[in-house]
This record gives C-alpha cells, sequence and structure tokens, in this order.
C-alpha cells in the first residue's frame, strides 16, 4: 500500500483530518468529545502544537494545527492512539477506532489559513447538525467569536489580529466573515497533488523539503509528480486548442469537468477530444 507524502518542518501548517474506521463514529457521546480533547491538550503541551482551529464531527474531526517542531507525525500517533485506547476501554472494544492513516494538507498560512478556519468551523452548519456555527460546542468557532473562553491549548490571536488590531472589533468581523462563508466554494478546489494548498513559490519550496531519503516509490504518483501549471498557461502556450486541453489534462492535476469549465465546454466533449488526441 502505497504511503501519503508527509512533509514536516519547524513552524508548518497543516489541515488535518482522521475518521472513524469503516467510517464509523469516532465519538458515541460527550463524554468521549471531552475525553479527546484532553488528550488534544496533552499532545499540542507535549509537542508544542498550535491549534488554530478545530470541530468535533461525528465520524470525523478537523484540526488546523501548526507546528512549531518537525513532529506531527509523532503527535499524530499520541493523539489517535491514546484516544483509541480510551474509547475502547470506556466502550468495551477492541481494534482500530480511526481508519487507515489521517490525512494532512499543508497549508501557506498567510494566504489560507482564514478561508480553512472558517471552512472548518461551518462543517456542522454544512452538515445540517445545527443553524449556525455558534451553536455547535464542539468546535473553536465559540472560543474564537468571544463566546466561551479559550481552552488553554486553542490560539485565536493569529485569526483575530487579522481582522483588527482591538478585540472586541475583531470579534465582530470574525462573526461576519463565518456567516458569509456558507455558500463560499470549498478551499479543496484550489488543491494541488493532494496534498498542497497555495501558490506556486510555496508548492516549489514544500517540494524542496522532500527528504532525500524518501522512498519515492512508496508515494502515491499524484502526489510526487510535478505539480500542473495553471490552465491559461496551457491554453496561451499550445495554439491548438485540443492539444492544450490534452496537455493539460495529461499534467494530472485537473478533472475533465475542471477543464471543460476553463475552456467552456462539456466535460462529454473533453473527454472526446481526449480519445480523439490519444489516437494520433
Amino acid at each position: 500500500m502505497s504511503r501519503p507524502l508527509r512533509i514536516e518542518f519547524a513552524g508548518a501548517l497543516y489541515h488535518v483530518t482522521s475518521r472513524g474506521d469503516g467510517q464509523d463514529d469516532i465519538y458515541l457521546d460527550d463524554d468521549d468529545r471531552n475525553n479527546f480533547l484532553e488528550v488534544l491538550s496533552d499532545v499540542c503541551d507535549r509537542f508544542n502544537w498550535v491549534v488554530h482551529a478545530y470541530c468535533l464531527m461525528t465520524n470525523h474531526y478537523h484540526l488546523l494545527i501548526e507546528t512549531p517542531g518537525s513532529n506531527l507525525s509523532k503527535g499524530m500517533r499520541q493523539l489517535n492512539g491514546v484516544y483509541t485506547q480510551r474509547f475502547n476501554r470506556k466502550h468495551n472494544r477492541v481494534g482500530h477506532a480511526f481508519q487507515g492513516r489521517y490525512k494532512a494538507i499543508i497549508v501557506q498560512k498567510e494566504s489560507y489559513l482564514l478561508e480553512l478556519a472558517r471552512y472548518i468551523v461551518l462543517n456542522p452548519v454544512r452538515a445540517q447538525m445545527v443553524r449556525s456555527a455558534k451553536d455547535c460546542p464542539w468546535s473553536s468557532y465559540r472560543a474564537t467569536a468571544g463566546f466561551t473562553n479559550a481552552e488553554k491549548w486553542l490560539t485565536v490571536n493569529w485569526i483575530l489580529s487579522s481582522f483588527a488590531r482591538k478585540k472586541t472589533d475583531a470579534v465582530i468581523l470574525y462573526r461576519a466573515f463565518v456567516s458569509e462563508g456558507r455558500n463560499q466554494p470549498k478551499p479543496w478546489d484550489e488543491l494541488k497533488n493532494q496534498i498542497y494548498l497555495g501558490d506556486e513559490e510555496f508548492i516549489d519550496e514544500m517540494q524542496c523539503k522532500i527528504s532525500p531519503e524518501t522512498n519515492l516509490s512508496e508515494i502515491p504518483s499524484s502526489q510526487r509528480r510535478q505539480v500542473a501549471k495553471p490552465l491559461d498557461y496551457y491554453k496561451k502556450k499550445y495554439s491548438d486548442r485540443d492539444v492544450a486541453i490534452l496537455k493539460a489534462y495529461e499534467s494530472g492535476g485537473y478533472s475533465m469537468k475542471i477543464i471543460g469549465d476553463y475552456f467552456e465546454l462539456h466535460y462529454s466533449w473533453i473527454s472526446r477530444i481526449l480519445k480523439a488526441k490519444s489516437k494520433t
């Protein structure tokens, strides 16, 4: 089985998700949720993690974490491992609580932290579990929005300082920012190679951080290939539209639908073009 590419360095920012084994619930009651947050608190203290946002759903969780030390894997092993032990002991179960490996996306902080923080706390709203983000007690929204005190391990100042210098003003603007996010496109539309969320310069910098000891044959091809150029690049480079479409698709960075939307063609036409070009 191929292993997801992990890039760890001091100061890295990640959006992390982990799902229940077989899509099963990982929290059966509020005591489980409190247990998870206790374990997360211990992990933050032990590994010096900075949590900017979080949300506990039913069968998965979201974390937006910064690692001042390059220790994501060690911390995640502790977080999921200790929580699984507690969960199994409490519910008289054995086996895995989580499904395979966690998913970690490396994020360009200045460009995407705010958008991801908003996306994370709006998860219960999109899932129709609550009417508004403030109605969910198991996310970072209420603390960041000033409705409750923040846990000692939750950092709200970076997010709030992005809106205003005065906290009371920042809180008001943050609440409005989250409220306006319901109909915003998902940030994953800009995801590159399944693991990067940032501009080209940032992604080039991240790829330079891949350890020379990494066995690339164990990494999924979609994660180790060069990041695709913007679609505008292919359109300008190839005067033949169909060739531009073929080259964009061969880059591995775009689906037929995304290419079709860009070239204002139905994806079925993109499929025909690709089939025709593959025969020439």
